[in-house]
């Protein structure tokens, strides 16, 4: 049976979203390219398949229950079953906040949203199709910046993108809670911070950023994991953070 891996925000030619569906399809998964805006998932759907690959484009807003209902039928139609749920997709980061007091509340409405909630209920939505898999995976995209919070902020020191941060830490927390509320099952559900990675060219790079396809190694990894391997942890590049 084929196996099927989801990616949410694969919107971008060199996003880490593509490139994880890149190495998920050389590995034999059918990828399915998910974006708020399908027209820009399709043609990266359509540059696998000219290279051999099996992959498909569906529209999925996160902040949109009907659209993960939409797409859980549509797996459920042509595979029956989900293998691998990666959360990819995020809010924009707020990288000019350097203290909570300054954070725009919207955009931290807005990232509990797209970082947390979506991924919540998009699981959810997901279950019977991750069940219905020998032994799915769920991969949550987060970030380092959430251990400012996590390992004991410095209550005087400045929060650096504080709406980013705090929602990716909420992720980290979520990802425990699924990973014990499936301990009895085959799933693993785990979170990896990516590492800083160039995948922004029009907001400037940093010169010592990685590659998408370097930093997508450690997201499959965690896709890719054997039974008995982790559940609940963070890791990047395979190594847990703390």
């Amino acid at each position: 049976m084929t196996k099927t891996a989801l990616i949410t925000g694969t919107s971008r030619p060199r996003g880490l979203g593509f490139a994880v569906a890149q190495l998920l399809a050389e590995q034999g998964y059918h990828v399915v390219l998910t974006a708020r805006d399908v027209t820009q998932a399709e043609p990266l759907a359509a540059q696998l398949r000219d290279a051999g690959y099996a992959a498909t484009a569906l529209r999925l807003d996160l902040t949109t229950p009907a659209d993960m209902a939409a797409a859980a039928e549509h797996l459920k139609q042509s595979f029956g079953q989900l293998d691998v749920l990666i959360n990819n997709a995020s809010a924009p980061v707020d990288f000019t906040v350097l203290s909570a007091l300054e954070a725009d509340i919207g955009a931290v409405r807005s990232a509990l949203d797209i970082d947390v909630l979506g991924p919540w209920q998009l699981v959810q939505t997901m279950l019977p199709l991750l069940l219905a898999a020998p032994a799915a995976r769920i991969v949550n995209v987060s970030s380092r910046s959430a251990l400012q919070i996590a390992t004991g902020l410095d209550l005087k020191a400045s929060l650096r993108a504080p709406a980013y941060s705090f929602a990716k830490d909420v992720l980290n927390v979520l990802t425990e809670v699924l990973a014990h509320a499936l301990a009895d099952t085959p799933i693993l559900v785990n979170a990896v911070d990516p590492g800083e990675t160039a995948t922004h060219p029009e907001r400037g790079d940093d010169a010592d950023d990685r590659s998408a396809a370097e930093s997508a190694r450690g997201v499959v990894w965690a896709a890719t994991l054997p039974a008995g391997g982790p559940s609940g942890a963070f890791f990047r590049d395979g190594e847990p953070l703390t």
